[in-house]
């Protein structure tokens, strides 16, 4: 059986209690002296470029200074996210060890994967802290790849491809995510899509967005099983 198995991080694998937010609002001021104005903006299901751009283009920064300013706020942006992730717990949600664990277990056509708006770095710190073990996702698509969420889906198909020789397509492209963007952002490719009401959206709001599966936490391994692999 063919799956290629695409886990979001924040919310879906594991919860860094604000940690990211925290640690890119402080890269902001250091190297921008603005954190933006927009109230209410919401960092969930956007990729970090995505939201970087759209806070300093509230404040009236033009992109030709934002791309300037970029390869220093990525810098200081993971040396905050390490500072913040030594002071807090970051946990990984119910279920999620064991489903890692069948998705590895299921042969050589299981392809146990990512795909996040984080930047590769700020992944790996987060994955890393939750004791999940970064390395063992085989394929990854991140906000460092494409600033367009859409995008990352197509990026971690051809990385699967190139480490495999799968061509995985349609509905054997499993996304698990827990926001309407980690729903809507494969369906362009057909992908079947697992939703998990561990973020800010409840689950009515997840159905509502169109996923295949909803369920409140991932802690029902035998039915989230039973929907990447048959549902």
């Amino acid at each position: 059986m063919r799956r290629l198995v695409l886990f979001d991080i924040d919310g879906t694998l594991l919860s860094a209690d604000g940690a990211g937010k925290r640690a890119i609002h402080r890269a902001l001021m250091e190297v921008f002296g603005t954190t933006g104005h927009l109230p209410g903006y919401s960092f969930a299901g956007r990729t970090d470029p995505e939201i970087v751009r759209d806070l300093l283009r509230s404040a009236d920064v033009d992109d030709a200074e934002i791309d300037a300013g970029l390869p220093a706020l990525w810098f200081r942006y993971v040396e905050n996210l390490h500072r913040e992730i030594r002071e807090i717990h970051v946990a990984a949600h119910p279920g999620i060890p064991e489903l890692m664990e069948r998705v590895e277990e299921g042969g050589p056509e299981m392809v146990l994967g990512v795909l996040t708006g984080n930047i590769r770095e700020g992944a790996r710190i987060k994955v890393d802290a939750a004791g999940l073990g970064f390395r063992r996702f085989r394929v990854g698509a991140f906000g460092s790849d494409h600033g367009h969420r859409p995008e990352l889906p197509a990026i971690a198909v051809e990385r699967a491809r190139a480490a495999t020789g799968i061509c995985f397509s349609g509905k054997e492209i499993v996304i698990v995510g827990d926001t309407p963007l980690d729903v809507a952002c494969g369906a362009h490719l057909g992908v079947r899509t697992i939703a998990t009401a561990t973020g800010h959206h409840p689950a009515d709001e997840l159905a509502a967005a169109g996923a295949d599966h909803v369920f409140a936490d991932l802690g029902d391994v035998d039915a989230v099983w039973n929907a990447i692999v048959r549902g």
